[in-house]
């Protein structure tokens, strides 16, 4: 099986900077995407910003320049580096990742199960 791991969320002023972590492990061949979504109660889950094992990232408009994802892919490791953190990016944040397990031949998704980010003085 392919597990998600997420930690680093918490509690941080506005202005303020948290990083996110997500690892992947189990039996995986390969890995071409992870990525970060968010929910709030009542709101549609988005994609906050996600990156290819090619190194290609996209990013929310309304997190550009503020926050910064990066992939470690030796370590199937996604971050999610948030800076300039305001209230309305509290959510939860959820980490995704397409990962083709080993002996498969599709890429599957796969995610994790969220942590709490609140952004609030």
């Amino acid at each position: 099986q392919v597990h998600l791991v997420e930690s680093g969320g918490g509690l941080v002023q506005p202005g303020g900077s948290l990083r996110l972590s997500c690892t992947a492990s189990g039996s995986i061949f390969s890995i071409r995407a992870m990525g970060w979504y968010r929910q709030d109660p009542g709101k549609q889950r988005e994609l906050v910003a996600v990156t290819t094992s090619g190194g290609s990232t996209n990013y929310a408009d309304s997190v550009k320049g503020r926050f910064t994802i990066f992939r470690d892919n030796a370590k199937n490791t996604v971050y999610l580096q948030m800076s300039s953190l305001k209230s309305e990016d509290t959510a939860v944040y959820y980490c995704n990742a397409e990962a083709r397990p080993t002996n498969f031949y599709s890429f599957i998704s796969y995610w994790g199960q969220g942590t709490q980010v609140t952004v609030s003085s």
